[in-house]
């Protein structure tokens, strides 16, 4: 009897510490923004526009990688639909990997 109430209480210990241990690796996971590029600096600065009211800037890192219709950083331009992987836990935001996606064709434009 009294291994159980030791094996219950040393549970709910760790079932109380645990969201105190891992806050930062649920704060680390990667989200995603997709959107236009309203906006890229040679400084290394992107502002993506997702078309419903939000802008959202991110800085280049080092290690950030480029993929899709274009595989470099200095071809992203003006006008390209991006997703960008960053962490919430960035102050600024890092852009992790930018995915460069197909052209779309905007809501109420003639084809």
């Amino acid at each position: 009897m009294r291994r159980m109430v030791r094996r219950t209480a040393l549970f709910a210990i760790l079932a109380l510490l645990l969201p105190i241990a891992l806050p930062s690796v649920a704060s680390a996971q990667m989200r995603e923004f997709t959107g236009k590029v309203d906006k890229i600096t040679k400084k290394g600065k992107l502002i993506v526009d997702n078309r419903k009211g939000d802008k959202v800037s991110f800085v280049k890192i080092d290690t950030t990688e480029v993929t899709g219709e274009k595989t470099e950083w200095g071809k992203i331009n003006k006008g390209d639909w991006v997703t960008v992987s960053w962490k919430m836990i960035d102050k600024p935001r890092k852009a992790y990997q930018v995915n460069v996606l197909p052209p779309r064709e905007e809501a109420g434009e003639d084809e």
